[in-house]
């Protein structure tokens, strides 16, 4: 009984001890900000800028695939090859 009763008290120390206390409340500072009037006239055109410089060339592309293999030439047949004579 002697050591519930510390238990208990021990407990409830902790648990109010934890309990957040309200930070005290400061008024707010008033600031005064200026107000712009009215907008002036437009001002004249500016002059054109001058320009840019060339970009970097640009990088060379990938190699293409490999073609596919033809057909093997064919024996025989009617085939008439004609040669042209050679130019003098």
């Amino acid at each position: 009984m002697k050591y519930s009763i510390m238990v208990s008290s021990v407990l409830m120390v902790l648990a109010l001890g934890a309990c957040s206390k309200p930070a005290p409340v400061v008024p707010a500072t008033v600031v005064t900000v200026p107000v712009p009037g009215p907008a002036g006239p437009a001002g004249d055109k500016g002059t054109a800028g001058a320009t840019g410089a060339a970009g970097d060339v640009g990088a060379s592309g990938a190699t293409g695939n490999t073609g596919a293999t033809g057909e093997p030439g064919k024996t025989g047949g009617d085939t008439v090859i004609v040669v042209p004579p050679a130019k003098p």
